[in-house]
């Protein structure tokens, strides 16, 4: 039946004339919302072709990825982060090479209803997630909608739903391993804790510290925004306490060049007095002065598992997966 659904069939479905079903299928901006939403759902589920109405690309791609990101929780979740770029840059050249066009919504999901109204109001075929932010349990919810889509960001427990990301915790272990490795003592812990991602990257500090017979001091742990001038602001303050301390993980490469930059304006050498360890690689981080020592993420191969885990599961669960995280000494640590 689905084959041989009409425009007439949709309409009688959605209870209204066959023009706004039509104006509806065509992104008319006289439809309101909410009648698109559910016009385009009923087309879903009826195999209604519909998107060949719609306005086509200037190069007619196989398929549509469409990228969401939802509001900031830890991370800013802004797309000139130069993390998202890297990861946004990845899943592009992976979507590229499967003939498929990628699209950034405006849109900035926080409930379940928003999740919803995102999937079935979407042209794509699918759509990737960056970042979890507080919506765990509605993601949960989402992936027994029947509906298409993958998300970057932790796998936590009890999940239900298809993530990538990278192995967090092993890479706050390392990062914090390698400074006491070098002697370091008092570490500093600079970022969030509260966000999935991060959560995990702090747990690794910790679990480096247990390892090396260091004590935790809840005075090093010291919040702080993913931007430069928040963790600049941040050191700043730390640096005026007279707070001990000869070492920093920091839960991100953009905070920690906020902490190089406080450290060396109050003239406190990097790495001579206090070693530093990023988190991403950005390329920011290896044209630094001091080049800084970082946690890789391997966003080429993010990319590519967010893109084939949308296109390529058909209609059987889609396995999470981690990225490995690597350890890129430089100048920063002093070894």
């Amino acid at each position: 039946m689905a084959r041989n659904t009409r425009l007439e069939d949709i309409a009688a479905l959605a209870g209204v004339s066959i023009s706004t079903a039509s104006r509806a299928l065509n992104d008319s901006p006289s439809v309101n919302a909410r009648t698109k939403q559910l016009i385009w759902k009923l087309a879903r589920e009826q195999d209604y072709p519909f998107r060949r109405y719609m306005p086509a690309g200037p190069i007619g791609a196989t398929g549509t990825i469409a990228i969401v990101v939802p509001p900031p929780q830890g991370r800013e979740g802004r797309l000139s982060d130069p993390f998202f770029l890297e990861l946004f840059a990845g899943v592009g050249d992976a979507a590229r090479e499967r003939g498929c066009d990628v699209i950034v919504s405006h849109f900035a999901p926080t409930s379940f209803d928003d999740l919803s109204a995102a999937m079935t109001t979407s042209r794509a075929d699918g759509v990737i997630f960056l970042g979890q932010s507080s919506l765990h349990h509605a993601f949960n919810r989402l992936s027994g909608s029947g509906f298409r889509f993958v998300v970057w960001g932790a796998q936590l427990p009890d999940q239900a739903y298809c993530s990538v990301g990278s192995d967090n915790l092993t890479g706050g272990r390392r990062a914090t391993s390698h400074l006491a490795r070098l002697g370091r003592k008092r570490i500093v812990y600079l970022g969030d804790t509260d966000a999935p991602e991060v959560a995990q990257r702090h747990r690794g500090y910790l679990d480096a510290l247990e390892q090396a017979g260091l004590p935790v001091d809840p005075a090093l742990i010291v919040p702080a925004h993913f931007t430069v001038e928040s963790s600049e602001s941040t050191v700043d303050a730390l640096i005026s306490s007279g707070l001990s301390f000869d070492g920093i993980v920091a839960a991100s490469d953009l905070i920690a060049l906020g902490a190089i930059r406080a450290l060396r304006r109050a003239g406190i050498g990097v790495p001579e007095d206090v070693s530093v360890v990023g988190y991403d690689d950005i390329p920011f981080a290896r044209y630094n002065r001091p080049a800084m020592t970082t946690i890789s993420q391997d966003t080429a191969r993010a990319g590519r598992l967010l893109v084939s885990k949308l296109l390529d599961t058909g209609e059987g669960e889609m396995r999470s997966e981690r990225v490995s995280t690597d350890l890129f000494v430089r100048e920063s640590c002093g070894g």
